[in-house]
């Protein structure tokens, strides 16, 4: 059984890496480990390459306090182009995948706060009054009506990032 580490306790973060990971590796195949740590990047980031490294911070700061593991998983909501997204890093000892999710146009009400200094999930959450809607649906549910989750646009990128360890082309 793999030992996997979630570097968050964010229930929707959670339920995408371990849908992800029993779709490739089987259905209980994984234990998940969730921990919070630091992704040493402001609480919500902007551009592709701070959200990035927040999540690649993530990961170190997750092998660091769970060294043990075989998988770290980081997931790093940002905001880019007035769109929000994400990347998804994982690493094991040998190897590492990264992947970008798909991203969801914000309205420009929404972005004017965001831009403002306030975090996207608390915008979200005055918006709609669903209390604490990161770790729920977030902003792609609310906007594609529930089509999407915040949950299924990360277990998507999971996949995407897990290719590397389950594809020898890879190396």
């Amino acid at each position: 059984m793999h030992h996997v580490v979630s570097a968050t306790t964010n229930p929707a973060k959670i339920q995408a890496i371990l849908r992800a990971f029993e779709e490739i590796f089987g259905e209980g195949s994984c234990h998940i480990d969730a921990i919070g740590v630091e992704s040493g990047v402001p609480e919500q980031p902007f551009g592709s390459e701070e959200t990035r490294a927040g999540a690649r911070n993530r990961v170190v700061n997750a092998k660091a306090a769970r060294p043990e593991a075989d998988f770290w998983v980081a997931i790093e909501a940002g905001i880019d182009e007035g769109a929000t997204f994400s990347w998804v890093v994982i690493e094991s000892r040998e190897q590492r995948g990264e992947s970008r999710s798909a991203t969801l146009p914000l309205p420009a009400i929404i972005l004017e706060k965001v831009r403002a200094g306030e975090a996207l999930g608390p915008v979200m959450s005055q918006y709609t009054g669903i209390d604490e809607i990161g770790r729920k649906e977030g902003a792609i549910g609310v906007f594609t009506a529930g089509a999407l989750t915040r949950s299924s646009v990360y277990h998507q990128a999971v996949v995407l990032a897990l290719s590397p360890f389950h594809n020898a082309v890879y190396g």
